[in-house]
C-alpha cells in the first residue's frame, strides 16, 4: 500500500512538473508577443505584469515536489563528503525536517489568505485584465501540502535504506522503482 501511494506521488509530482513546463513555454510566448507588441505596434499586451508575476509563483511551487523526490534541491557537498554513511542519513534527515517544518510554515501562512482571496474575489491589475489571486495561493497551499508528505517519504524511505544516495541525488527515489 505505501509503495502504491508514493508511486502515485511521484507521477503525480511529474505531472504537475510537465504543467509548470509547459506554463513556462506559455510565458515565453505571452512575452514574445508583448515585445513584440511594444517594438513593432507601440502597443503592449494588456496584463503581462500581471500574468507574469502570478505565474512565476505558482511555477516555482509547482517544481518543488518533483525536486524533493529526485534530491535536486540546492545543496553544498563540502562536508557531506567527509562524513560517513550515517552521519549522511542523519543530515538528510535534518534537512528533511527543516523541509517539513518550512512548508508546514507555508501552509499555517497561506491557508487564511487563501480562503480570503477566494471568499472576497481578490485579484490584481485593472482596466483591461485582473488576474484572480487565489489560485496562486492555492497552488502555494496545495503544493506546500504535497512537499510536507514528500519530505516525510524521503525520511522514511531514507531510514528503510530504500533510497538512491549516490553523488548525482542524494536522496534520490526515483531511479528505485516508484513508476
Amino acid at each position: 500500500m505505501w509503495g502504491g501511494i508514493l508511486g502515485a506521488a511521484v507521477k503525480l509530482a511529474r505531472s504537475i512538473h510537465l504543467v509548470s513546463a509547459f506554463w513556462t513555454l506559455g510565458l515565453a510566448i505571452v512575452i514574445m508577443i508583448d515585445v513584440l507588441g511594444r517594438s513593432l505596434f507601440a502597443t503592449p499586451l494588456p496584463g503581462t505584469k500581471e500574468i507574469l508575476q502570478n505565474s512565476v509563483v505558482s511555477i516555482t511551487f509547482l517544481q518543488l515536489p518533483l525536486a524533493i523526490y529526485s534530491g535536486s534541491q540546492l545543496r553544498t557537498s563540502i562536508f557531506v563528503d567527509a562524513m560517513p554513511p550515517f552521519g549522511k542519513k542523519l543530515l538528510r534527515t535534518f534537512a528533511g525536517i527543516l523541509g517539513v517544518a518550512l512548508f508546514i510554515g507555508l501552509v499555517l501562512s497561506t491557508w487564511q489568505p487563501f480562503l480570503d482571496a477566494y471568499r472576497i474575489g481578490e485579484y490584481e491589475g485593472e482596466g483591461a485584465l485582473r488576474v484572480p489571486t487565489w489560485p496562486v495561493r492555492g497552488a502555494v497551499l496545495v503544493t506546500s501540502v504535497f512537499g510536507i508528505f514528500a519530505y516525510l517519504a524521503m525520511i522514511i524511505l531514507d531510514w528503510q535504506d530504500k533510497l538512491n544516495v549516490d553523488l548525482s541525488a542524494p536522496g534520490s527515489f526515483l531511479d528505485q522503482g516508484a513508476d
